[in-house]
């Protein structure tokens, strides 16, 4: 996917150093109706215009490739980005803070098979299983196979993307795919059998995260961006039907599509204790599977 040119954009600016332009990573799968309505809108652009900042998007589609910006100054907002992707960030001493909540959405995230037999942990034991490894997916599959004592070495587990993982599931080539939005729609549209998805297994948090350096330096710039979030869920309320529309024109779905995928998200930006709850489990799982050296205390990933 193109990415907007990466130059710099202010860095992490030093306190007091005022900013001409602010990037944010622009990421609209698998159903990120926040980001779709706030560039459509151009809300993000309007809230920083008097302020004489003009807004660009870096499209990061990688947890990696996005944290990699934040740390090098390139982006300043991760505006959607999986809580794996900064807990890897922060167990490597990255400076990176989570400032609110952008989603949660554990049913969106689904293991399905053609085989209609396989309806527990153990009838996956020894199978091929394919998805997207540090993700809220791979989460997915070490929880629902703990459910039955069984480990990630009990199964053939294969590191790919969801497209990749749903084509070869179409194709045979695997057992069981990992997969979530618009891919585990088609699934379903397809009569393939659903196994599992995330609901009581994981808590699929995404969010919106910054570096404590940038928090510090610019206080009116955060303090902007959180009212501009708040339009933002302001315009997804009271205008449901328009932001469907919107959401299907820019993910190239029909609209029944993204409004029953619109059923599973919850995209309040509060931060809650099960959200931090959310995070250490996750945490603890990246320790337990080997993602991360050492274990990790989320309360460290919040602004106090």
């Amino acid at each position: 996917m193109a990415a907007t040119a990466l130059t710099g954009c202010g860095g992490n600016a030093a306190e007091g150093e005022s900013l001409d332009k602010l990037t944010f990573t622009y990421v609209t799968s698998p159903l990120n109706v926040p980001s779709i309505i706030e560039k459509e809108k151009g809300i993000f652009a309007s809230t920083f215009e008097d302020m004489g900042i003009s807004v660009e998007y870096a499209e990061l589609t990688s947890g990696a490739d996005q944290t990699q910006a934040l740390a090098s100054g390139d982006v300043q907002v991760l505006y959607a980005v999986g809580a794996t992707s900064v807990i890897l960030s922060a167990a490597n001493d990255a400076d990176i803070k989570v400032l609110n909540m952008y989603s949660r959405s554990p049913k969106a995230f689904c293991m399905y098979t053609q085989e209609e037999n396989i309806i527990s942990p153990e009838d996956l034991r020894g199978k091929t299983i394919g998805g997207p490894a540090g993700t809220n997916l791979h989460e997915l599959l070490v929880a629902y196979l703990a459910t039955a004592d069984m480990t990630i070495d009990d199964v053939n587990f294969v590191n790919m993307s969801i497209p990749e993982a749903k084509a070869a599931l179409d194709g045979g080539s695997l057992d069981a795919a990992l997969i979530a939005g618009a891919a585990a729609y088609q699934a379903k549209q397809q009569g393939y059998h659903l196994i599992a998805d995330g609901e009581g297994l994981i808590n699929a948090i995404i969010a919106v995260a910054v570096t404590n350096e940038f928090y510090n330096a610019h206080p009116e710039i955060i303090e902007k961006l959180q009212q501009a979030q708040d339009e933002i869920a302001s315009f997804i309320q009271e205008n449901e039907g328009e932001t469907l529309q919107i959401a299907a024109a820019a993910l190239d779905l029909d609209e029944a599509a993204v409004a029953e995928m619109y059923e599973y998200y919850d995209f309040s930006t509060e931060i809650t204790e099960a959200d931090k709850a959310g995070f250490q489990s996750t945490a603890d799982f990246m320790y337990e599977s080997g993602m991360i050296e050492k274990e990790l205390d989320v309360s460290t990933l919040f602004f106090e």
